[in-house]
């Protein structure tokens, strides 16, 4: 459920083989339980009761004899009768062994079947090996339809230097979270082509692709696993200081040493012994950890309160540092000091400056700041 419900931190974080793996352990043992539990339901009961029922019928026949030579009454007759019918039920319980199987087979086709889904994007026979992210990420006359009618982004023309911070925003359903599925290839270009240092995206492998890409999104996705493990999803060989180190820069050293059993404590499902703080904070140290030059913000801190949002704040400016950073944001007052910002509407760039730029030209940029601090 975990893995498929975040499958994009999945992706993002080449962590595929490492969930399949852990699915086949967790399967296994799930299949060698059934098959247990099947093999006593299929034949112990239908056993047992047939047994039973030979055993009155035996008892029967033995009376039986005695009406064959007058020593015993006709009554026994109908006992013998009796005792047939006995025997005869768990005969056809056996006979259900082959439908319960039939049944069985029939779940685990169902899931098979999702199983052995093919990806709707995969690498090309010739893909090559993206080398590291050092100059510019470059979007040329990008479209995208999620449909022949649906467009969502139209005529994306946009440069976005290394090292720069690039703030999207616009108004819901323009395209913003589009855009930036585009660059870890979660969707591919309808039209036109995204390229990093020159090579075209579709060009190189997946993997060495979003390894150079970490991620952080509204919705935090954490697994029913131990802080440990969760911060170093996807950097699973990264020493124990490493991940301190990480979770230091995130803000989240305190609050962990602080839990029960410290990094190694198990945070439950989705994370749900933390506050929304503190799981966006392991979030942002996983991130930390991966080290990658180019980052995704998807409305990092939409979700948390004033307080919270304050604290996550200043780890998300630890992770910006050196990166290459795209950040969609509603609350246009983590933006404001953006390298760069863009607005779009409807799936078009139709703005772009800084903050002060945008405030001069007095269009939709303008309008969405004054809506929020009217």
């Amino acid at each position: 459920y975990e893995t498929i419900t975040g499958n994009r931190i999945v992706k993002a974080f080449n962590m595929e083989k490492h969930e399949n793996k852990r699915y086949n352990k967790q399967l296994d043992t799930l299949f060698n339980v059934t098959v247990k539990n099947a093999k006593y339901r299929c034949l112990q009961h239908p056993l047992m009761e047939f047994i039973g029922g030979v055993a009155i019928a035996l008892f029967i026949l033995v009376g039986g004899k005695g009406v064959i030579d007058g020593s015993s009454t006709p009554g026994t007759f109908f006992a013998l009768m009796t005792s047939l019918i006995v025997a005869y039920d768990p005969v056809k319980r056996i006979g259900k062994v082959n439908s319960v199987i039939q049944q069985g087979l029939a779940a685990a086709a169902r899931v098979f079947t999702i199983l052995d889904t093919e990806p709707e994007i995969s690498d090309r026979k010739e893909a090559i090996l993206l080398p590291p992210f050092k100059k510019t990420i470059k979007f040329a006359g990008v479209h995208f339809r999620y449909n022949d009618e649906t467009r969502a982004l139209a005529d994306i023309n946009l440069t976005v230097p290394a090292g720069q911070t690039l703030a999207i925003v616009g108004p819901s359903g323009g395209g913003k979270t589009t855009l930036t599925n585009l660059i870890p290839r979660f969707l591919d270009v309808s039209e036109g082509s995204i390229t990093i240092d020159g090579m075209n995206i579709r060009d190189v492998t997946m993997r060495s692709l979003r390894n150079q890409i970490a991620m952080v999104t509204q919705q935090t996705i954490l697994f029913n696993d131990t802080v440990r493990n969760n911060i170093a999803y996807g950097s699973l060989d990264s020493s124990t200081d490493e991940i301190e180190q990480a979770a230091y820069a995130a803000y989240a050293l305190n609050f962990i040493q602080a839990l029960p059993n410290g990094i190694n404590t198990i945070i439950g499902e989705g994370g749900a012994r933390l506050s929304g703080g503190e799981r966006q904070r392991i979030s942002i140290a996983r991130a930390l950890l991966k080290n990658a030059p180019i980052l995704i913000l998807d409305e990092a801190t939409s979700a948390l309160d004033t307080e919270s949002e304050r604290e996550v704040q200043g780890a998300l400016e630890n992770l910006m540092k050196n990166r290459t950073t795209f950040v969609i944001a509603h609350r246009l007052s983590t933006i404001k000091n953006a390298d760069r910002i863009i607005v779009i509407k409807q799936g078009k760039i139709i703005e772009d400056g800084t903050h002060d730029d945008l405030i001069l030209q007095n269009g939709e940029y303008e309008l969405l700041y004054n809506m929020q601090y009217s």
